[in-house]
């Protein structure tokens, strides 16, 4: 099987077991690095940071030295005690497809569970938290390997239903965090008003690492729809029949419009915003949380 086939999402569909697919989607990742921008990059660097002026030159790494031709120290005990939280949109319009194998949530699910593999390989703890119009689920940060079954026993039993309340959750978030984490946010943003964010910007002032993962089902990217189309709320159960092919260039431009200004406004408040559709593969994300975990090094 080509590299590429492990991180399609329609084949990732053909694997019922979510330790499965996980394993498989961060396999073909992995095994498809070598041939990537990111050649001589590996999960391992989150145990690493750049050589700086005034560190002992005895704490060199010269094996990755010869990977890189650049200076890393293996980081202290005191530096890598970073909690990681998988933060999961439970809300009702994450169950959607138009005509893709995965849901927006099943694609979350896949993507969250694939993160969790990687920082329990790397001995990084990490935690979970399910959310709607308040706090479903949480799991405190843990890096042993008996983690991994916890984190994906919940996320297989979770269902999306309700609305999303973004400044509720993220006030109980607050309360949680003892220390310094790293949370990433699967959500489709699906909001009355964007400034319902700004309670998440502040986690980020509050001098936690935010990755905002914006999934989109593929339809509501492209907007494939044509003639007299019902349309419905997932949420509010609201209809509206209208002339898709007609609204059909206005939709895209506010659409484009809205991941535009996340994109800037997360930029603004030191958040990482990847934007993803349920028609990618797996590896645009992974490599955008490895170069992001990078980067924080």
């Amino acid at each position: 099987m080509q590299v590429e086939e492990y991180l399609k999402p329609n084949v990732i569909n053909q694997i019922k077991r979510l330790d499965l697919r996980a394993q498989f989607v961060v396999k073909g990742f992995l095994h498809g690095l070598h041939a990537s921008p990111l050649h001589g990059f590996s999960v391992q660097f989150s145990e690493h940071r750049r050589y700086t002026h005034g560190d002992d030159p005895r704490n060199i790494d010269w094996r990755v030295y010869a990977k890189t031709d650049k200076y890393y120290v293996k980081k202290y005990e005191a530096e890598t005690n970073l909690n990681g939280y998988l933060v999961m949109d439970l809300s009702h319009s994450m169950d959607y497809t138009y005509r893709q194998d995965l849901t927006k949530f099943d694609y979350a699910i896949c993507l969250a569970a694939a993160l969790a593999y990687l920082m329990i390989s790397q001995q990084d703890p990490v935690g979970l938290i399910t959310f709607n119009d308040t706090i479903r689920e949480s799991l405190k940060p843990k890096s042993k390997r008996a983690q991994l079954p916890n984190i994906l026993s919940l996320l297989s039993q979770a269902k999306p239903m309700g609305t999303t309340n973004f400044p509720r959750c993220t006030e109980q978030i607050a309360s949680m965090l003892r220390h310094r984490s790293l949370l990433m946010v699967f959500s489709d943003l699906i909001l009355d008003d964007i400034s319902e964010l700004d309670s998440l910007f502040q986690l980020a002032f509050a001098g936690h690492d935010i990755i905002l993962f914006h999934i989109l089902d593929e339809a509501e990217v492209t907007f494939p729809f044509s003639g007299n189309y019902l349309f419905e709320d997932p949420e509010s159960g609201t209809k509206i029949n209208s002339d898709a092919t007609g609204v059909r260039a206005a939709y895209l431009e506010a659409i484009e419009n809205f991941r535009s200004e996340l994109k800037v406004r997360a930029l603004k408040n030191r958040v990482d915003y990847v934007p993803l559709d349920t028609s990618m593969q797996f590896d645009r994300a992974l490599t955008e949380y490895l170069l992001n975990r990078r980067a924080r090094s």
